[in-house]
């Protein structure tokens, strides 16, 4: 076995003023989600971010027996199947046509009947433990800090790109000199450059992606990445591989539909542990950690069995549901700098949406409730 790097607190580099940069995120939070409807010409308020939900589907999860002691950490300690719900979704904070999206897009998985208490604020008891994945390993913010100021730009993303190169232009600078608060330097330009990469991310059904939680989490006594990825049957039996972006409004939301009501498809959650702090940062969220030094080793197989999906996805469904990493246990949760505003962020992000929306905040136990609208009803 390698020498894996043991996890510790000091490891995450948490500043002095934390809290302050977490209230001015927050607010951003609630002052955004409080526009949506305007923003995106629609009747409900969104989140702030992965706003358009493409669709809600029923899943089951095999964590796997007989791992080795490295992987055997938290809730893969304890094999076993679990009814479980995915939500693929678009990555923008706007409901607008795939066309002016953008291909970054969103894995949330909800595992139900995990026990052990949980790290999501007042979610203590709750039994059910999430995933937030997106279809990139690397994301475009390191720090808390420099979220205060990226946060604002890339809500305002679509009006910058609406107005064409100049617009372009703009959003640059502004990203770069921290809207304009500072000199151009290093970090703030490698992060920009890990924005672009986005752009890179082909047009392909949805199911055939890989999806990452880009920063690090805490894998018991270690720290890992975390990947979900389609398998070799689940690559081979979706018919319609390549999605038109240009040819409807939310053609991957048809792609999702179309493919899951002919056939189960599957996919493998995998860990990636850390053993070189240098090569495999913890704070730098830019850098893709090699796998070449530590590949990613799978802890539990996902089905997604057939099933007949309305045209609207599940819309009722997706709306009443909440995703956040942090509903998990203490030995799986985000570490970080930046990963430890998701916090508080997520739950100021789904209480306000839900409570604009006259809708109640409150975690199903089981597939049953969660697909059941009057559950979540006031």
């Amino acid at each position: 076995m390698s020498n894996y790097i043991k996890y510790s607190y000091e490891l995450e580099e948490i500043p002095e003023n934390f809290d302050e940069y977490i209230a001015k995120i927050n607010k951003d939070i609630v002052d955004y989600i409080r526009n949506t409807p305007e923003l995106s010409n629609i009747k409900h308020h969104t989140r702030d971010a992965h706003a358009n939900g493409y669709a809600v589907l029923k899943a089951e999860v095999e964590i796997l027996n007989n791992l080795p002691e490295e992987l055997s950490q938290g809730i893969y300690a304890n094999p076993g199947n679990y009814e479980a719900v995915v939500r693929f979704s678009n990555g923008s904070s706007r409901v607008l046509p795939d066309k002016l999206s953008g291909n970054a897009q969103g894995f949330a998985l909800k595992i139900f009947g995990i026990q052990g208490p949980k790290l999501a604020p007042a979610e203590e008891s709750s039994t059910n433990v999430d995933f937030n994945l997106i279809n990139n390993p690397v994301f475009f913010c390191n720090s808390a800090e420099h979220y205060v100021f990226i946060s604002k730009l890339f809500l305002k993303l679509t009006d910058f790109f609406e107005k064409g190169a100049l617009g372009k232009l703009e959003f640059a600078a502004l990203w770069v000199t921290e809207n304009k608060k500072a000199f151009p330097n290093f970090e703030a330009l490698k992060e920009l450059g890990a924005l672009k990469t986005f752009e890179k991310i082909p047009s392909i059904n949805s199911f055939l992606y890989e999806f990452y939680s880009m920063g690090a989490v805490r894998h018991g006594e270690y720290i890992a990445k975390v990947r979900i990825v389609p398998t070799d049957l689940t690559k081979n039996a979706i018919v319609d591989k390549q999605i038109d972006i240009e040819s409807e409004d939310w053609p991957y939301r048809k792609g999702i539909i179309k493919e899951i009501s002919k056939q189960d498809l599957t996919f493998e959650l995998q860990i990636q542990l850390c053993n070189d702090l240098k090569k495999m940062p913890i704070n730098d969220l830019t850098e893709e950690w090699p796998q070449e030094l530590s590949p990613f080793r799978t802890v539990a197989k996902i089905k997604i069995p057939k099933q007949e999906v309305p045209h609207d996805g599940n819309f009722e469904v997706m709306e009443n549901l909440s995703f956040t990493p942090f509903r998990t246990l203490e030995e799986n949760s985000p570490i970080g700098n930046l990963q430890r505003t998701r916090q508080s962020a997520y739950v100021t992000s789904s209480s306000t949406r839900h409570d604009l929306n006259h809708r109640k905040r409150k975690e199903p136990h089981n597939l049953k409730e969660a697909f059941n609208p009057e559950f979540y009803k006031l």
